[in-house]
């Protein structure tokens, strides 16, 4: 089992090796590419059932025991057959989808196990495993999939809108603008929740399987764009930092939150964010990713996350674009109802 020091808003794995930590052994050593640099390339799951916030009945609870993991864990191996079984014979009801066209539990793949030290949440800092306080007048904004609710544009949560009166009022991953799982940070959410990293000597390319958005991320030390060239997924600069690759962004559009703790929720935009990202290869089949969140214009304190990524198989296309039908679905649904028709 690994623990972590916190240092300010930095957190590192503690005075045992990284590789050690995670069951390599003590004669583990990071691979590399030809080139000398870390070798962190390949297709990377990040499925796992501990969730980004600790559950409030879990109090300052910071790690789960054995059992408590493995109830947790054969609880969600008991929905996912529950998802093939008739409905009057499931143990309990499919909270997920509608009567007609709502994804139920069995598209969901939200993996079979908490994180490899059992912890409650996948948030490190602050020690309340919870997303901090907003700052004064900021809201944490909560939209719906399935209900019209007050709101205006633009609509920065991922996968929710606050309406149906046009394509605008929908969330980004509806509108197949953005993945609801793929960030930046990347939190795990539903379903394709893998990416893949390729590296050159001085660029390296993460690729998500939601959405296929792409980052190619300059390892050359050149500066960030200007602050007017915003980006759907902000302007990211990498670097080594030891076996880390460290990736630093900034400039996100106004039309993204600065972070959002769900597919439905989001506060702040991404104009005051700054964020960091840290790739760790700490064992053949793993990879420790590690996100800050830093914007004091809209939390009160920076959101630190720890998620071990697992080795995965080869990605499928996902062409949301190309295949979107759910949008125009949406909105003439809506236009047939007002109609009175059915």
């Amino acid at each position: 089992m690994w623990r972590f020091t916190v240092k300010a808003t930095i957190l590192t794995l503690a005075s045992v090796g990284a590789g050690t930590a995670f069951g390599q052994g003590a004669n583990w050593t990071t691979p590399r590419t030809a080139d000398g640099q870390p070798d962190v390339q390949g297709v990377w799951d990040f499925r796992t059932l501990t969730p980004l916030q600790r559950p409030t009945d879990r109090g300052d609870q910071a790690l789960l025991s054995e059992e408590e993991a493995a109830e947790l864990e054969a609880r969600a191996a008991q929905s996912a057959i529950d998802a093939d079984r008739p409905s009057e014979i499931r143990t309990e009801p499919l909270p997920v989808g509608a009567p007609v066209g709502g994804y139920n539990n069995f598209w969901f793949d939200r993996g079979a196990g908490v994180v490899d030290d059992n912890r409650t949440s996948l948030i490190v800092s602050p020690e309340t495993g919870r997303v901090p306080a907003l700052q004064p007048g900021v809201e944490m904004v909560t939209l719906s999939l399935g209900e019209d609710l007050p709101g205006s544009r633009p609509v920065r949560v991922r996968a929710a809108g606050i309406g149906t009166d046009h394509w605008e009022d929908r969330g980004l991953a509806e509108r197949c603008l953005l993945g609801f799982n793929s960030g930046p940070p990347i939190v795990p959410a539903g379903y394709n929740q893998n990416f893949q990293i390729f590296q050159t000597s001085d660029h390296v390319v993460i690729l998500h399987e939601m959405v296929h958005d792409a980052r190619v991320v300059p390892l050359d030390g050149r500066p960030h764009l200007r602050e007017n060239m915003r980006q759907w997924m902000g302007d990211s600069r990498g670097y080594w930092d030891g076996d880390t690759l460290v990736v630093e962004s900034r400039n996100f559009t106004d039309k993204t939150s600065s972070f959002s703790p769900s597919v439905t929720m989001a506060a702040g935009d991404g104009t005051t964010l700054n964020l960091t990202e840290r790739f760790t290869r700490v064992a053949d089949d793993t990879l420790l990713y590690e996100f800050s969140v830093n914007d004091l214009t809209t939390f009160t304190a920076p959101i630190v996350a720890q998620i071990p990524m697992k080795l995965g198989e080869p990605m499928f296309e996902y062409a949301c674009h190309e295949g979107n039908y759910g949008l125009p679905n949406i909105l003439a649904g809506a236009r047939l109802e007002e109609s009175g028709g059915s």
